[in-house]
């Protein structure tokens, strides 16, 4: 397993370099000169000219792909152009809160998905089949910024259930540890700052989760349902052992492998749907920070949070392919 491991990581390389490339270069085509941005509209010829030589504008775009390689892998990204501050920085500030959503939703994707999908194959071709199914459906097909604007205004504006934006309540305090608010208020024990904080999140997290929620419940029937026919079920059954045993214990057990790849593709997604929610919702995270630099043409901004997204899914990808062994004993890697 441990050469296994090493080699995937090893592996990884080749891919990170042209993740890296290739944002570097799509970076590049965007239109418009961050020079200028920052100069302004007032801004004279001579400033532009300061600013591009600051920046490294002005040179090569090989030496400029260089630096950046070299910025990549030694984790400095430089100064944000639109804040003045380090990158690397930020993106540790905004990284923790983007990370808590994307968990909350996942945990509420699997909490429902796993037993709507279990229920769903043990119930086939019945009225609760089918209506888990078109609610999966529905799920799928909801685009999560529709469905984040549309239980805002139904939840937050109309019932006052939820705050409509925001991390946590306006007023408390919070000593900020890994800038995941639920988090940092446990291992605090601000019990305020928790209640308030978990009350911000659940909506956003309940808006995330509900694709994943739809893929997760669907590739959990249809696994189970390959498993549900399989000789050893009806040995199972046949020795006296409990039906929800036999699901449970046997069943469902053996159809974790695809929803296990199912989970690891989702978590993935879920970083990138978050961007959308928190810019919905108004969280402050890698969403809204990526936005923001985008629009001011940000490039150390933008190649840096491009980069930990994609050292994310490449670390996800490899945890998916390390659970397989741990599932499946008749997995062995060489």
């Amino acid at each position: 397993m441990t050469r296994y491991v090493t080699r995937r990581l090893l592996l990884a390389i080749p891919v990170l370099l042209g993740i890296m490339t290739a944002v570097f270069l799509m970076i590049q085509l965007i239109p418009g000169d961050p020079a200028t941005a920052m100069a302004g509209d007032k801004g004279s010829v001579e400033q532009v000219a300061r600013i591009r030589e600051e920046l490294g504008l002005n040179r090569p775009l090989p030496v400029q792909y260089a630096y950046f390689l070299k910025s990549a892998f030694t984790l400095n990204f430089g100064d944000s152009i639109r804040t003045n501050q380090p990158v690397a920085g930020e993106l540790r500030q905004f990284f923790g809160a983007t990370i808590e959503l994307s968990l909350a939703a996942l945990v509420i994707a699997l909490v429902i998905g796993i037993p709507a999908g279990v229920i769903a194959a043990t119930h086939r071709a019945s009225a609760l089949d089918y209506g888990t199914m078109i609610v999966a459906l529905v799920g799928i097909s909801t685009p999560v910024f529709w469905a984040g604007i549309v239980l805002i205004y139904i939840l937050s504006f109309r019932l006052g259930l939820f705050p409509i934006s925001g991390i946590i309540g306006t007023g408390i305090r919070l000593d900020r540890i890994t800038d995941a608010y639920v988090l940092d208020s446990v291992l605090t024990g601000n019990w305020l700052a928790f209640r308030s904080s978990v009350h911000h999140l659940i909506l956003p997290a309940f808006v995330l989760s509900t694709i994943p929620m739809a893929i997760i419940a669907r590739m959990t029937r249809s696994s189970m349902l390959e498993v549900l026919g399989q000789d050893y079920l009806r040995t199972a059954r046949a020795k006296g052992l409990e039906d929800r045993l036999v699901v449970i214990r046997h069943a469902l057990k053996n159809a974790l492998i695809p929803i296990v790849t199912a989970i690891g593709l989702q978590f993935g997604s879920l970083i990138s749907g978050a961007f959308l929610t928190e810019t919905v919702f108004g969280r402050p995270g890698l969403g809204r920070y990526v936005v923001q630099a985008i629009g001011a043409r940000d490039y150390p901004a933008i190649q840096g949070t491009v980069l930990v997204v994609a050292v994310g899914f490449v670390l996800i990808n490899l945890l998916v392919d390390v659970a397989y062994a741990a599932i499946d004993p008749r997995i062995h890697y060489a």
